[in-house]
């Protein structure tokens, strides 16, 4: 897990949405598995984010209409996988981040603020994703929570061969990670070992 940390304005979202391939770089290249984000067609770089790597936002952006498991499945849902195996894959992501038991059958707003951003990482997760970009994943949790997240997130790390790289201002951020780097006026400055 990498914490990216710096300013308001300083470009971190802008640095996670450049590696994600949904904003282009004015200059340079990002590399994922091999490739050239920018080098691949628009439709092979929206696949890369529904498969390789995923986004979590502040806010999870969760469909009000959909059960917890129909929101996680809906990238698999795109990539036109069929039948049960949704279902069964939606159910192991919601394992992965500890949603277990009745809460797949809820809707989002029968849930809290920190099980709502667990659900958005499973729907970040369910594709196979091998990198996670999480802007400010934590900025609209309690103290609690937010260390739960960022547990999550290094557990994840740890024991399921998943990357991170979370934006964040909370300087919690920084005790889970395994290395931290600033981004000061629009530079990426000295790596610190967590």
């Amino acid at each position: 897990m990498l914490c990216l940390r710096g300013p308001s304005g300083g470009g971190k979202s802008t640095l996670l949405n450049i590696i994600g391939g949904v904003t282009e770089p004015d200059m340079g290249q990002v590399w994922v598995e091999g490739r050239s984000v920018w080098e691949l067609q628009p439709a092979q770089r929206v696949r890369l984010r529904r498969t390789v790597v995923g986004m979590v936002f502040q806010e999870p952006v969760l469909i009000a209409e959909f059960k917890v498991w129909e929101n996680v499945a809906l990238p698999l849902e795109l990539e036109t996988i069929g039948g049960s195996d949704i279902r069964d894959r939606a159910m192991d992501a919601l394992s992965m981040v500890g949603l277990v038991g009745g809460i797949s059958d809820r809707y989002p707003h029968q849930m809290s603020g920190g099980q709502r951003q667990r659900v958005a990482i499973a729907r970040a997760l369910v594709g196979g994703c091998q990198l996670l970009l999480a802007d400010e994943p934590t900025g609209a949790l309690d103290t609690r929570n937010a260390r739960a997240l960022f547990e999550l997130i290094t557990d994840l790390c740890e024991n399921s061969g998943l990357a991170a790289v979370v934006a964040s201002h909370d300087p919690e951020c920084a005790n889970w990670a395994h290395e931290t780097i600033e981004i000061v006026d629009g530079q990426l400055r000295h790596s610190v070992d967590s």
